[in-house]
């Protein structure tokens, strides 16, 4: 092998070690690299997220999860949203624990906000407790997303609202670019009405699956079946 075939050689292996360390923190943040990333993921996913909440009504006293929190950011604006009432988020990343209770931490310190490392498999909380329960850029990465949406369900009260937002579906905008990127993640790749029979299968009612095509985002909501619980 010739010096320069050596050098070639040693450059992609740096380029693919980077890209699986990249892809690595993108689907678990780690304590120290996966901080940066996580900031980095609280200013990029912000105008997909005010997108996607704002095809759902948050009263100012609902009690509200957040599914893989990420760097917090979510939990920041629906606390605003809902000054009156509380928030929950959930990450099974060390990175994203560390950095969300950072950017909620006046919240935290105030009782209105609740920041724990947790799974989705397994919510670490009791049954029929939230208002809304919303999921950015994560439902990608569970385990068993079948099985983990009924998770979700089972811990909404009767009337309340599960949220999906994403900006990568099968068939969006440059969608050959993003299936070899999916696919290093290991990451779900679902179309549109893949997330509708996620929901319906789920025993959601009341599915609405919509897109921003020019951005490549997509929300999907359902609503657990039961009578909404009284506003007061």
């Amino acid at each position: 092998m010739s010096r320069h075939d050596v050098f070639v050689t040693l450059k992609v292996l740096v380029v693919l070690i980077a890209a699986w360390v990249m892809a690595s923190q993108v689907r678990k943040p780690g304590r120290w690299l996966g901080r940066v990333m996580a900031r980095a993921m609280n200013r990029s996913h912000a105008a997909m997220t005010a997108w996607g909440l704002s095809h759902i009504a948050v009263e100012k006293n609902f009690t509200i999860l957040d599914v893989g929190c990420g760097g917090g950011k979510t939990i920041d604006t629906l606390a605003s949203l809902a000054p009156d009432g509380r928030v929950f988020g959930i990450d099974y990343a060390a990175g994203s624990v560390a950095t969300a209770r950072a950017t909620n931490a006046a919240r935290i310190a105030a009782g209105r906000v609740d920041i724990q490392a947790g799974a989705v498999s397994h919510l670490p909380f009791g049954a029929v407790t939230f208002d809304i329960v919303t999921a950015v850029e994560t439902h990608y990465y569970w385990p068993d997303l079948a099985r983990d949406v009924s998770e979700v369900q089972r811990v909404l009260k009767p009337g309340g609202t599960f949220l999906i937002i994403a900006e990568a579906y099968r068939g969006r905008r440059l969608d050959w670019l993003y299936r070899p990127a999916m696919a290093m993640l290991r990451a779900r790749y679902l179309t549109i009405a893949q997330h509708r029979e996620l929901f319906a299968n789920a025993g959601y009612v009341d599915v609405v699956v919509d897109t921003e095509q020019s951005k490549g985002w997509i929300y999907a909501k359902g609503t657990k079946p039961g009578a909404a619980p009284e506003v007061r």
